[in-house]
């Protein structure tokens, strides 16, 4: 807990600075972005998003940015001295407008190694933040009284790991029950206390998706309906290879949910095998152009609202979506 809060101050005071004479908090998205487990260590799309991210980042003076899992493919690393971290991060986001703080969550590739040593290596890079498996941070939106709250989650040690033999499986339940159960309590509450005007959950597994992988049952049935309960302003995940947003309303909570799959910093799949598994209606954007470079989003986050981008590599804006504030 030492831990959550001495970021969530350090957040705080960073977006103060970077703030001033502005009102809004503005940060990058990317999912599933972790290069090769052999030379060159990156591939075309991971080092063009590279390329266009820097562009969009000095544009929008980005404060931060949020990757959501699968850092290292296709075995996460060894160790806190895994010479990955170089060839597939360290040397390929070189830019100067990209070494603000990355905030990272572990995918299931990442778990296929030392998850343990990603955390650790936050001690060695100024702009690696990842204090624990789960954690939340608060920034403040300038000159005005409103917060946004991320609420980082390990959706693989809830649900456990998928593609256990890179067939495309489901996740088949968590290795140890009582991990999930801990995280799962340790969720609701920082949901239910929550009085900030922007709440965002963000996770590798998507709750909803019409790809590869499709729907995370386990966090249909268990984390979905808190987000729905406390009223959770957008879910953002990976895993999938492309770009969607989905938008599913709740019949007994009566709210709406905005559902993010940012996945394709790496690799694109147009694999839309499971759109007849996701609630009718739900789906309002795919994209999944094999013939591209890729894509991230770009967010921006004032007191009246949050809009979040899409982007192609090349810096094309796909798709865009305003959230109002919670309250």
């Amino acid at each position: 807990m030492e831990t959550v809060l001495l970021l969530t101050a350090l957040c705080t005071l960073f977006a103060a600075v970077a703030g001033v004479g502005d009102d809004s908090v503005r940060f990058l998205v990317i999912g599933d972005w972790g290069g090769l487990p052999y030379s060159p260590f990156s591939t075309a799309i991971e080092r063009a998003i590279a390329k266009q991210m820097a562009k969009v980042s000095s544009n929008i003076d980005s404060q931060f940015l949020l990757a959501l899992g699968d850092n290292f493919y296709f075995d996460g690393v060894v160790n806190v001295h895994d010479p990955r971290f170089h060839e597939t991060y360290e040397d390929v986001f070189t830019h100067d407008s990209l070494q603000t703080p990355w905030y990272l969550v572990a995918g299931n590739h990442d778990h296929r190694g030392n998850v343990t040593a990603q955390i650790l290596y936050s001690q060695v890079s100024k702009r690696w933040n990842y204090p624990d498996y789960y954690y939340t941070m608060s920034y403040p939106i300038p000159n005005s009284k409103k917060t946004v709250r991320f609420v980082m989650i390990d959706t693989i040690l809830l649900c456990g790991v998928s593609d256990t033999h890179y067939l495309g499986e489901p996740p088949l339940g968590a290795a140890d029950q009582s991990v999930a159960d801990k995280q799962w309590l340790w969720i609701e509450q920082q949901l239910s206390h929550s009085k900030d005007d922007y709440l965002i959950v963000a996770g590798h597994y998507p709750v909803y998706s019409i790809a590869e992988h499709g729907p995370t049952d386990c966090l249909i049935k268990q984390l979905d309906p808190m987000l729905h309960k406390y009223n959770v302003s957008a879910f953002m995940s990976g895993h999938d290879h492309n770009l969607q947003h989905l938008v599913y309303t709740d019949v007994l909570y009566k709210t709406k949910m905005d559902y993010f799959v940012i996945g394709s910093a790496n690799f694109i799949d147009n694999s839309i095998k499971h759109k007849n598994a996701v609630p009718k209606g739900s789906l309002k954007f795919h994209w999944a152009d094999t013939s591209t470079f890729g894509g991230f989003a770009k967010v921006l986050i004032t007191p009246h609202d949050m809009t979040l981008t899409l982007l192609r590599a090349n810096g094309v804006e796909l798709y865009q979506k305003t959230i109002r504030p919670r309250f």
